[in-house]
C-alpha cells in the first residue's frame, strides 16, 4: 500500500514500534534509521511475542480513503473489512439520552449536556439543574457501551471470507465492510489488524508543499526540506508553535522555552517528555533542569550511561527501560522486550517474578546488589508504567520539524494547508487565523468572484513575474549553518525567513456556514463557465436557497457586486431560482441601508465563517477595557511578575488532564496573543458555572513568570458581560470554545 500512496502523490510515514525495524527503514515504511539512533529490534519483533509485529503507517487523512478502497480493490470486500471500535457512555452523552428517554425536550437535553463535563463525573453537589431521575440513570450508564463506531484506520485481511470468521455488516461510507468485533476481540481471536491511520498534518503539509510549488515556484519534500535551521529551532524556543505537529498544545508551549530544542533529537525528547506517564511520574523537571545545566547530570549506574546519555540520566522511553535489562540485568533482547511488557499489563506479575530473578543475577554479576539493586529494580518498574516509544518518538519529531519549517518560511501557505485540512489539531480556526495575522499574512473574506473551494494563495499588488518571493535565500541552502546558542534578549527575526510575503491567503468558499464541498465546487465550475454578474446571476444558476444566499451575504462574499452586507442580506430573499423563469424576480435596487460598524462586521464574520479574518473581536472593546485596567496579554511578561492583575478574551480551551490533580486549564485569547490560566480545583469549584459555561471572560489572579513563560494563577473569573454587557453577549453567542480536548 505504501508504493501504490506515493505513486499517486499522497504523503505516508510508518511510525511506532515498526521504526525499530531496519528492514522496514529500508524498504520505505519508516523514516528513521534504528541504527544510527541505536534502537533495539525487539521492540518491533521478538520470539517471546505470540502476536503478529504491530506496523502503524499515517497517511494523508483526505487522501486515507483511496488506500483503504485499494485495499478492497485489491483483496476484495470478502477478504478485508474495518475492525470496529465501541464507544462507550461519557457523562454529557448519558445525561442526553436519558432525559431522550425520560421525554424531555431536545433543548432540554442541550442545556443539561452543557452542565457537566465532558471526562469527570456527573456532579453529586447539585451544582446543575439536571432532573435527579436523569442524573441516577445517567451514572449507571457511564462507561457502559453506547454504539459501535469504525476504528480510526483498522483492516483485517483474511484468507477464506471474512464473514465466515466474524459477523459483519455495511459500513455507512459507500463500498465498506465492518466487523462487528473491537480490535481486542479480533487479536483475540488471531486475526491481523493492518493499521491505516489518516493523519491531518500530513493533509496540511501536502497543501503547503503543493502551493509553494504552484504560486511560488518552490519545490520541496520531507526529504529535501533542509535540516538543523537555526530560525526553525529559534521559532520554537519563542513557543511560537500554534499549528506545528505535537508541539501546540497548553503543556508543550510552557515547556519549549525552558527546554530551548536547539537539535532534531531535543524535538524527540520534548515529544516524549510532555505524556502523562513522564508527568506522573516525576520525570519533567529533573530533565529540564539538567538540560539547562542547572542540575547535575548523574546515572543509575556507570554502565548506564551509554543507554541513558542522550537523555541526560533520566529514563524517558520504552526502549531504554529495554537496554538497561540488557545492560546491567543480563537479559536478552527478548526478555527485555517481555519485561517492558509485563510491566506494563494488569496480569504480568508471574512473567515479572521471573524476569526478576534474571534480573537480580544479572545486576549481582556487574557488582550491583542489596539496596543499590533494589533501587535501580524499583525505578525500572516505576518507569515501565509511562515509559513512550523512543522509535514513535523519532518519527513524529521528523513531522514536528517539517511542519515548523514551513510555518516558518511559508506561515501563510501553512495557514491555507491548516485550513484545507480541517477539523485537526488543537486550534479552531480562528485562532488558526489569529496567529498567521500576528505574523504578517494577510486573510481575506470569501468572494463569490475570487474564491475557490478551499483557501487558496491570491497575489498582492507587490507580487509580479519578476518578484515573487520573500526573505532570505539562505533559507534554501541544504547545508545549514551551525546552530547557536539561544539568546532571549536577541530581537525575533522570524519575519526575515518568509517567502510568501507577496501573497495573501482568501477564505475558500466551504469556510461559510451551510456551503457544502459540492456546492461550492458547482459554483466554482460555473463562474469558470461565465463570469458572475451579480447576486441574482448567482442565485438562478447555481441553484442557492435562502439560507444559503444568506450566510454568503453576511460573510461578505457578495461585496464584489459593490453591494454592502445589508444590501445583500436584503437582496437575498428577492432573488432568481431555477424554478423561477429568468429576469422574473424583484431586481429593483435595494434600499440605502446604512453600513454595518466594524464590530458589526467582525461578529457577522465570526457567524458565517466562525472566523474574523481582519480584526479580532476583542480588538474592538480595548479602549473600553483599558478603562477597567485590564492587560493585554502581549504586555504580560516579567514585568509583571508577582503582580495581581486582570485580563480579557476568549476561551479557546478547557482542559482538566488526569495527571494534574483536578486542576483546570484555561487558554485564553485576546487580539495580542494567548495567555494559559491555571485554576485551582477549589477556585474552580466557586466559579464553575462561570468557568464552565462562558466563553468570553474577564480573570483575575497573580502572574508566574519565568525561563520565558507566563502563567495566570486565577483567583476570579467573571463573564465579559459584566464589565461590557451587549458586547459580552455577542461574543458569547458567536465563539466557541473546544472544551477538556
Amino acid at each position: 500500500m505504501l508504493p501504490f500512496a506515493r505513486e499517486k502523490g499522497i504523503l505516508c510515514q510508518g511510525r511506532g514500534s515498526a521504526a525499530n525495524s531496519v528492514v522496514c527503514y529500508v524498504l520505505g515504511i519508516t523514516a528513521v534509521d534504528p541504527i544510527l539512533f541505536e534502537l533495539p529490534f525487539e521492540r518491533f519483533l521478538s520470539a517471546s511475542r505470540e502476536e503478529e509485529p504491530d506496523i502503524d503507517v499515517d497517511f494523508d487523512s483526505d487522501r486515507r480513503e483511496e488506500v483503504i478502497q485499494e485495499v478492497y480493490r485489491r483483496y476484495g470486500r470478502h477478504n478485508a473489512a474495518q475492525v470496529a471500535n465501541v464507544t462507550s457512555y461519557r457523562p454529557k452523552s448519558a445525561v442526553r439520552d436519558m432525559a431522550k428517554a425520560l421525554g424531555y425536550s431536545t433543548g432540554q437535553q442541550d442545556a443539561w449536556s452543557t452542565q457537566i463535563d465532558t471526562y469527570g463525573g456527573i456532579p453529586a453537589d447539585g451544582d446543575h439543574d439536571i432532573p435527579e431521575p436523569v442524573v441516577d440513570l445517567a451514572d449507571q450508564l457511564l462507561r457502559a457501551p453506547r454504539h459501535l463506531g469504525i476504528h480510526s484506520g483498522g483492516m483485517v485481511l483474511t484468507e477464506r471470507p471474512v464473514g465466515e470468521v466474524c459477523p459483519i455488516e455495511r459500513g455507512r461510507m459507500d463500498q465498506r465492510t465492518v466487523l462487528q468485533w473491537d480490535k481486542d476481540s479480533c487479536a483475540w481471536m488471531g486475526l491481523v489488524k493492518f493499521d491505516f491511520l489518516g493523519l491531518g498534518i500530513l493533509a496540511a503539509i501536502q497543501y503547503t508543499l503543493d502551493l509553494a510549488a504552484n504560486r511560488l515556484g518552490e519545490r520541496w519534500s520531507l526529504d529535501t526540506i533542509p535540516k538543523e535551521e537555526q530560525g526553525v529551532y529559534d521559532m520554537l524556543c519563542r513557543a511560537d508553535s500554534i499549528g506545528v505537529f505535537q508541539v501546540e498544545s497548553r503543556a508543550q508551549v510552557g515547556t519549549l522555552p525552558r527546554l530551548l530544542p536547539r537539535q532534531f533529537y531535543d524535538l524527540v525528547v520534548e515529544i516524549g517528555l510532555i505524556r502523562p506517564g513522564p508527568i506522573q511520574g516525576g520525570a519533567v523537571h529533573p530533565y529540564i533542569r539538567r538540560a539547562t545545566g542547572r542540575e547535575e547530570i548523574t546515572y543509575l549506574h556507570p554502565a548506564l550511561e551509554p543507554v541513558l546519555k542522550r537523555t541526560k540520566g533520566i529514563p524517558l522511553f520504552q526502549e531504554q527501560l529495554m537496554q538497561i535489562a540488557m545492560a546491567i540485568g543480563g537479559c536478552t533482547g527478548d526478555d527485555a522486550d517481555l519485561l517492558r511488557r509485563a510491566m506494563g499489563s494488569k496480569r504480568g506479575v508471574e512473567k515479572i517474578d521471573r524476569l526478576r530473578a534474571t534480573l537480580y543475577e544479572g545486576m549481582a554479576a556487574h557488582g550491583i546488589t542489596g539496596d543499590e539493586a533494589d533501587d535501580i529494580y524499583a525505578r525500572i518498574q516505576a518507569f515501565a508504567n509511562f515509559g513512550f516509544a523512543e522509535s514513535h518518538a523519532i518519527s513524529f519529531a521528523l513531522l514536528v520539524y517539517a511542519s515548523s519549517w514551513l510555518k516558518l518560511h511559508y506561515p501563510g501557505a501553512f495557514l491555507a494547508g491548516l485550513l484545507r485540512a480541517q477539523p485537526m489539531g488543537f486550534y479552531s480556526p480562528q485562532s488558526l487565523v489569529a496567529d498567521a495575522r500576528r505574523h504578517g499574512v494577510r486573510v481575506l473574506r470569501p468572494d463569490i468572484a475570487m474564491s475557490g473551494v478551499d483557501a487558496d494563495f491570491e497575489p498582492l499588488a507587490t507580487c509580479s513575474d519578476h518578484v515573487r518571493t520573500t526573505g532570505m535565500d539562505s533559507c534554501l541552502e541544504r547545508r545549514q549553518p551551525k546552530v547557536g546558542a539561544f539568546d532571549r534578549n536577541a530581537p525575533d527575526r522570524t519575519w526575515t525567513h518568509r517567502r510568501d510575503g507577496n501573497f495573501a491567503v482568501r477564505l475558500g468558499l466551504t469556510e461559510v456556514q451551510g456551503i457544502g464541498r459540492d456546492l461550492a465546487a458547482m459554483i466554482v465550475a460555473e463562474r469558470e463557465r461565465a463570469t458572475f454578474c451579480g447576486l441574482n446571476d448567482v442565485v438562478r444558476r447555481t441553484g442557492l436557497n435562502v439560507k444559503q444566499t444568506e450566510a454568503l451575504a453576511t460573510a461578505g462574499a457578495f461585496d464584489c457586486f459593490g453591494l454592502s452586507r445589508r444590501q445583500a442580506l436584503w437582496s437575498a430573499g428577492y432573488g432568481d431560482s431555477p424554478e423561477t423563469l429568468p429576469g422574473s424576480a424583484i431586481d429593483a435596487a435595494p434600499p440605502t441601508l446604512p453600513g454595518m460598524s466594524p464590530v458589526e462586521l467582525t461578529l457577522a464574520d465570526l457567524w458565517a465563517t466562525r472566523i474574523s479574518p481582519d480584526d479580532h473581536p476583542v480588538g474592538h472593546l480595548r479602549s473600553m477595557l483599558d478603562q477597567h485596567e485590564i492587560v493585554r496579554i502581549a504586555d504580560l511578561g516579567p514585568a509583571y511578575a508577582d503582580r495581581r492583575i486582570r485580563v480579557a478574551g476568549l476561551v479557546t480551551h478547557r482542559q482538566r488532564p488526569s495527571t494534574a490533580g483536578g486542576v483546570t486549564f484555561l487558554n485564553l485569547e485576546d487580539e495580542s496573543g494567548m495567555l494559559n490560566v491555571v485554576c485551582a480545583q477549589s477556585m474552580w469549584h466557586r466559579y464553575r458555572r462561570v468557568g464552565r459555561r462562558s466563553n468570553a471572560m474577564i480573570i483575575r489572579g497573580k502572574i508566574e513568570y519565568g525561563d520565558g513563560v507566563t502563567n495566570l494563577v486565577a483567583d476570579r473569573l467573571e463573564p465579559l458581560s459584566s464589565v461590557l454587557p451587549d458586547a459580552g453577549r455577542a461574543l458569547q453567542a458567536a465563539h466557541r470554545s473546544r472544551d477538556f480536548h
